[in-house]
């Protein structure tokens, strides 16, 4: 059972702190309650602060942690609220990343500490910025909201803020955009630690969406690679816009302004998969999306990510998933109770 911390700071949204702890409580509980099978939580959940007493988030409300840091065992994963300065100071001023790092400067060795014990620093919108101010985001992909990563990027230029994403996942530090990112970024550890059907399971009992599924699919696809070639980078999103097209990849060779053999070498060598690979890899992640969450045929959804021989795209989806397209929606768009 993995131990996760919910660290509760000063200011910003208590939603980013109380949302991810209903999450990660709900994994394997909620749903086997509601359908009468024998409970597994997947989850130790606590709630702590810097030094276990209260904290503000606005003057509407306090919440109430179970533990100071100093008395969390050694946690797993450590979820970084939302935090800094409280709503009204945040709206009627102009934002200071400063001001708002210092009234939570107490938690940045902790931050250190845990993360150099072994535990995956998990941030939800603005919490983004303290686990900068830790260094933990050095020379890694980042994201937060949207209005707030240019700013962050002024004060931490060595971190590659990606404020397009809703999740960015570096191994060590995975970060989620904005407010309900913090539900993202929840359910997508939910599923990457104990798999997709809990997760699915973990959502429907909330009543709340898995990761917004388009930018899901491709950020648990893009994720696999991490790599800093910018002409490869832009190869990968011209694929991503016309990955249901006919694509030639001398084509995209020639948009990228490389030779195709010289793209083919570099793409493998940054990505790890060849171009076709990458495709076919993309396509299946999109047409998974639409068996989860649609009723579309089979024939038809192996039609709309690019297969037209639906014998094909069957055997390319076996290979890929280790189940049929059949099966699989199954076994993943709708739970059986």
């Amino acid at each position: 059972m993995q131990r996760i911390v919910i660290l509760l700071v000063k200011g910003g949204l208590a939603s980013t702190a109380i949302l991810p702890m209903e999450i990660f409580q709900s994994a394997g509980t909620l749903w086997n309650a509601l359908n009468g099978v024998p409970l597994e939580s997947r989850f130790e959940v606590v709630t702590a602060s810097a030094d276990g007493a209260p904290v503000r988030v606005s003057r509407r409300l306090t919440l109430t942690p179970e533990l100071a840091c100093a008395e969390v065992a050694e946690p797993d994963l450590v979820f970084v609220a939302a935090g800094g300065l409280e709503f009204e100071t945040m709206v009627s001023k102009p934002y200071d990343p400063v001001a708002s790092v210092a009234e939570n400067a107490a938690v940045l060795p902790w931050l250190r500490r845990w993360h150099g014990e072994g535990a995956t620093v998990v941030t939800a919108c603005s919490g983004a910025l303290l686990a900068a101010e830790a260094g933990l985001l050095e020379g890694k992909r980042a994201t937060a909201h949207w209005g707030l990563a240019g700013l962050y990027a002024e004060h931490y230029p060595n971190v590659d803020w990606r404020e397009e994403y809703l999740v960015t996942d570096c191994g060590d530090i995975v970060c989620g955009g904005g407010v309900n990112a913090a539900a993202d970024v929840s359910l997508y550890l939910v599923e990457k630690v104990c798999g997709r059907e809990v997760a699915l399971k973990t959502a429907r009992s909330l009543c709340i969406e898995m990761p917004r599924t388009w930018q899901n699919s491709f950020t648990h696809f893009e994720l696999r690679a991490r790599h800093e070639d910018e002409a490869v980078l832009a190869a990968e999103h011209f694929i991503r816009n016309h990955f249901a097209e006919e694509l030639k990849f001398d084509a995209v060779a020639s948009h990228v302004g490389m030779s195709p053999r010289n793209f083919a070498r570099r793409f493998k060598e940054a990505t790890g998969d060849t171009p076709l690979a990458y495709l076919h890899g993309l396509r299946i992640a999109v047409a998974k999306q639409m068996l989860e969450t649609t009723q579309t045929g089979v024939a038809e959804i192996g039609q709309r990510v690019g297969y037209l021989d639906p014998a094909f795209f069957r055997q390319l989806f076996q290979r890929n998933a280790g189940i049929g397209p059949s099966d699989y929606r199954r076994r993943f768009g709708r739970v059986a109770a």
